[in-house]
């Protein structure tokens, strides 16, 4: 009896290894920061509209951007069971007018009605990377720096200041045309497609910032200073296809600096 309990379970284990291997894997969603896609200007001259973006830009000449530097707050989720939905926020160089982006920053995956959170940094057209071992929570402070180093070559930095965290990576864009500065939110793309957005309520993007580490700054022309500085800036609205708002930014702090988006 004995004997054929051992046969028969060595059996249930072939056949249970057999349907694992013939099992369909779990796929992981390819999630990808993508330059601005415009869907038209608003009926102020210093705004426009996008389907993928929210927040700030600083666009300026061909070659004269070599630097941004932006904070933020992680926000707090809120997620629908039966609903998967994203957001990221980001700082970055490129993209607004381009179609290369050189970026670090957080993303959002709303799964199963639980958020997930973690750290990226992306240089477009190649698809972001995860930082592991990066944790990131609601309520986080967050400040990423994206440098030009010359010949085609960035560094990026992204740094947790509640939890004295930071990494810094290296990376070449050929094309990259240096012509904006960003801090943004937006809804990426994943698996080829325009995600939808998650609900984050609202995210402040160096408001309520205490540390010294400077708020959406930029370097245009040699020149560093706060995105309220430059005559350039232009604040972004997220709609979807219908021209219904999704997300959109407060005005700028009187020194130019900060922010808030509100999920629409």
């Amino acid at each position: 009896m004995g004997g054929r309990l051992i046969i028969l379970g060595a059996c249930m284990l072939i056949l249970t290894l057999i349907a694992l291997a013939f099992a369909p894997l779990a796929v992981k969603p390819i999630l990808i920061s993508h330059p601005m896609i415009k869907q038209g200007l608003t009926s102020l001259s210093s705004s426009v509209s996008s389907l993928n973006w929210a927040g700030y830009a600083v666009p300026a000449e061909k070659g004269t951007v070599t630097s941004v530097a932006g904070s933020f707050i992680v926000p707090s989720v809120t997620c629908t069971t039966g609903q998967t939905t994203y957001v990221a926020l980001w700082t970055g160089l490129d993209g607004y007018n381009d179609t290369t982006v050189e970026q670090a920053g957080i993303a959002v995956e709303c799964e199963n009605g639980k958020p997930i959170y973690w750290a990226w940094y992306e240089f477009y057209p190649s698809p972001s990377v995860t930082i592991k071992g990066f944790t990131v929570n609601p309520g986080d402070d967050i400040y990423v720096n994206v440098t030009y180093l010359g010949h085609g070559k960035f560094q990026v930095t992204i740094k947790d200041v509640t939890k004295s965290e930071a990494y810094s990576t290296t990376g070449r864009v050929s094309k990259a045309e240096l012509s904006s500065a960003e801090c943004i939110l937006e809804r990426p793309v994943v698996n080829g497609q325009l995600s939808s957005l998650a609900n984050f309520g609202t995210a402040y993007y160096g408001q309520d910032y205490t540390s010294i580490l400077d708020t959406c700054y930029a370097t245009v022309s040699g020149v560093t200073g706060p995105f309220g500085l430059f005559p350039s800036v232009v604040s972004i609205i997220m709609v979807n296809n219908s021209g219904e708002t999704l997300a959109y930014p407060s005005s700028l702090t009187s020194d130019g600096s900060s922010f808030t988006v509100t999920y629409g």
